[in-house]
């Protein structure tokens, strides 16, 4: 079964425009996702899906110099995207990642892809009940799974966040769970706002630029520098609905 992670980015955005290519410790955002993102075992492929938009030439570009594969396709249905993304590149299995999470853990891919695997499972994620830090979200599907909801989900948001189908049609795939060993959804390490990118600046910062460190050892950063915590305390989640 070919494993690819597919990671979604674009420029364009309501609270951090150009978010994925701003620097956090002497490399883009996305660099920093991609990085992460490769050092996943169970991962045989990343491909990075943007949209058409002249706009995202610049993230085409970034592809090209880190050597990543770069998919184009519809700016707001992005369960298209991921549908034409999957077929170019043989995917039998599809690890959904977004750019905007610069701490994305490869342990944590993996955990998510295991399970998946081993239980011959449709959809499974570390994500349908938020105990992990909201920023460390991994789904993961199969191609099949992928297809059914692309010809199937009518809703805008179903296409923009291209996995509610799989998880709001009851009975018809096969899910799995995962949960932390504790909640720790109280920390928030996704990359929406100044705020956030200040929090995540000073974690690279602390680990000297690069970007090989655990979710674990950002976890105990946390605990011992309770302030970062306190830098982005004040930012909403935005709700699936919003976009």
């Amino acid at each position: 079964m070919k494993v690819v992670a597919i990671i979604q980015a674009r420029i364009g955005s309501t609270r951090l425009p150009g978010k994925v290519l701003k620097d956090l410790g002497g490399d883009t955002v996305l660099a920093r996702v991609v990085n992460r993102t490769r050092r996943a075992t169970l991962v045989d492929e990343v491909v990075v899906a943007t949209s058409t938009l002249p706009q995202d030439d610049v993230i085409m570009q970034e592809c090209e110099r880190l050597s990543v594969a770069c998919f184009r396709g519809d700016e707001v249905d992005v369960l298209d995207r991921y549908y034409r993304a999957a077929q170019k590149f043989a995917a039998d299995a599809i690890v959904r990642i977004t750019s905007d999470c610069p701490l994305i853990d490869p342990e944590l891919i993996d955990r998510t892809v295991r399970p998946f695997l081993d239980d011959n499972a449709d959809y499974a994620t570390n994500a349908l009940f938020v105990t992990y830090p909201p920023g460390l979200d991994v789904e993961v599907f199969t191609a099949a799974a992928l297809s059914s909801a692309w010809s199937s989900a009518k809703a805008p948001y179903q296409r923009t966040h291209v996995t509610p189908y799989l998880y709001q049609t009851k009975g018809l795939f096969k899910i799995v769970s995962l949960s932390a060993e504790q909640d720790y959804s109280r920390y928030r390490w996704t990359l929406d706002t100044v705020e956030d990118w200040e929090m995540i600046r000073q974690v690279y910062a602390h680990f000297g630029g690069k970007d090989d460190f655990s979710w674990s050892e950002v976890l105990h950063l946390m605990e011992d520098h309770p302030e970062l915590v306190e830098m982005n305390s004040c930012v909403r989640q935005k709700a699936l609905h919003e976009g």
